[in-house]
């Protein structure tokens, strides 16, 4: 779907010509504009839409709170920093924007680590999680507010919002990445989760080492985090949202939950994508903008079904 006038047969062809190494079967711009512009965006999108909702299943599993998503440790605002001070610089080149912050997302879970300490509550470490965000916050708007002007500003509001509009295959080839390896991680301690979900005097009952399993699961999830807010800036309630929604669907078990929120997530990201491109054409909303839209009244409705 878009502005471009490319049938369901035109993308089928055009990815067979690249799979199977034959010539292009659609004329130069038609196939920029499906292999080397839509298809790394969808990939992207269903990549880092589900890594959200996995993220956010195992964070509320972890912390016993409803309200938990990925970036209750901070993470986020952490990416935020360094991707915003690269963009401030005017030194975001194809590979120093992520790496920046990736590495600004790894900080901030330190940081929220070492404040919390060892053997934290659950409650301890989204105290700690939260402060560490504010940071963060605080100095996003310090970057922008003293070195951001023009075009500089424009691209920081969209990697802010959350974008997808620059995903290129290298890109796609990372979500994925990370999102496949998160998936097989937490889907292999899915029964460990099942039991946190019970309260820790359950878990550790059940032979459940709390005080290691919860550190570790935490430090993962938050790097898988750190890689897809590297990739597509932040964009938000994807991992709030879809974990609740894929419980109303399959139930509280894990071992069914995990999957079915990747799945749900990455449709909910791609078809909010397709729309953040398609719905005010010529003009492109970042995805962070339609996810909150969509987000918002639907979390609302949930709630208000719960009671």
């Amino acid at each position: 779907m878009g502005h471009a006038a490319l049938g369901f047969g035109d993308v089928v062809a055009s990815a067979v010509s690249h799979l199977t190494g034959q010539g292009p079967a659609l004329s130069a711009l038609d196939e920029a504009i499906v292999w080397q512009g839509r298809a790394p965006r969808v990939v992207t999108a269903v990549a880092v839409g589900g890594g959200l909702a996995i993220a956010g299943v195992v964070m509320q599993a972890l912390t016993h709170n409803p309200l938990a998503d990925p970036y209750l440790l901070g993470v986020s605002s952490g990416a935020s920093v360094g991707a915003v001070g690269a963009l401030a610089l005017g030194v975001a080149t194809l590979w120093v924007l992520p790496v920046a912050a990736f590495a600004g997302a790894l900080a901030a879970l330190a940081t929220t680590l070492a404040v919390a300490g060892r053997g934290a509550s659950p409650v301890r470490i989204i105290l700690a999680g939260v402060a560490v965000g504010y940071l963060g916050s605080a100095l996003v708007s310090l970057l922008v507010f003293s070195s951001a002007r023009g075009d500089a500003f424009r691209e920081i509001l969209s990697w802010l919002l959350g974008s997808l509009a620059s995903a290129r295959w290298w890109e796609a080839g990372v979500a994925a990445t990370a999102t496949l390896a998160a998936t097989a991680l937490v889907l292999g301690r899915a029964r460990t989760l099942d039991a946190l979900l019970l309260g820790d005097d359950a878990a550790v009952a059940l032979g459940v080492d709390v005080r290691r399993e919860r550190p570790w699961q935490m430090a993962a999830v938050a790097v898988l985090t750190g890689a897809l807010v590297a990739v597509s800036g932040a964009i938000g309630f994807v991992g709030l949202v879809i974990p609740h929604a894929a419980r109303l669907l399959v139930g509280p078990r894990h071992r069914v939950l995990l999957p079915a929120a990747a799945l749900a997530g990455g449709f909910f990201l791609l078809l909010a994508d397709t729309a953040a491109r398609t719905v005010f054409d010529p003009l492109e909303l970042p995805v962070g903008i339609v996810t909150a839209l969509a987000g918002g009244p639907a979390f609302a409705l949930l709630v208000r079904r719960a009671r």
